[in-house]
């Protein structure tokens, strides 16, 4: 009986530990500047923990690149208002973001304007 209560408490502890091991910093993010791109969602993933939106943004060079943008998590970003289709591929956006602190295209997602010219997220300008 004593094994057997062992086992669940290393269960338990097993758990409770999850979520925190998963869990990453934003510190790869430089939250003292933003930055706006404006390019094509190539795909939206709507997912845990953390949602994606890839954009293809052309440089000054006319080049393309995918920006991956992070967001929050599904049930924070449907109380806002957002679907699974919100954004579908194809689409035209303006994307504000916290960019990378090491300079290559991405970022942690701060607003977006949709084609129709509806925003979501909390613009900083």
């Amino acid at each position: 009986m004593k094994l057997h209560f062992r086992g669940l408490e290393t269960i338990a502890i097993a758990m409770i530990a999850m979520p925190a091991a998963t869990h990453h910093s934003f510190a790869m993010f430089d939250a003292t500047r933003t930055a706006t791109v404006e390019g094509t969602v190539r795909q939206f993933q709507w997912a845990n923990p953390h949602s994606w939106i890839y954009v293809t943004v052309a440089d000054d060079k006319g080049q393309h690149q995918d920006w991956p943008i992070e967001l929050g998590a599904p049930n924070g970003l449907a109380r806002m208002g957002w679907t699974p289709k919100t954004l579908t591929p194809g689409m035209n956006v303006k994307v504000q973001i916290h960019p990378l602190k090491d300079g290559q295209p991405g970022g942690q997602f701060l607003s977006i304007t949709l084609p129709d010219g509806k925003q979501l997220g909390n613009s900083v300008e």
